[in-house]
């Protein structure tokens, strides 16, 4: 199931630095970002073997998921706060604001064979 990881971040008269070091249980192969949504929903799949980590950097986004016997919505809106959605998460982006960043940290490259659609049964 999906989890929430609070990153590292230091904080002084400067500003802020978050960090994403050893607290990923995968090596990063691909780095996405998406950016500019109107009210349309992204996403809508789950996996076969990726493992992603989706940090909003900017403004704020909701991610729904399910991992076919739990569900829960996770509201990104610090860039300090991590989904670590597992392959077996059906999930969706949605309910962006408007300068929303989105960066997502991928465990594999993209393969359109890894992808799986359908949502679970009800």
């Amino acid at each position: 199931m999906a989890e929430i990881i609070d990153l590292e971040t230091h904080t002084d008269k400067r500003g802020n630095l978050t960090v994403i070091e050893d607290v990923l249980p995968f090596a990063i192969q691909r780095v996405f970002y998406i950016y500019g949504v109107d009210s349309s929903e992204r996403g809508g799949h789950r996996h076969h073997r990726t493992i992603q980590a989706a940090v909003c950097i900017i403004g704020e986004c909701r991610i729904y998921n399910n991992d076919g016997l739990n569900e829960a919505v996770f509201h990104l809106d610090k860039p300090s706060k991590c989904v670590l959605l597992q392959p077996s998460d059906w999930h969706k982006m949605y309910a962006f604001s408007e300068d929303a960043i989105l960066m997502v940290l991928a465990s594999e490259k993209f393969d359109p064979d890894d992808y799986i659609f359908e949502k679970y049964p009800d």
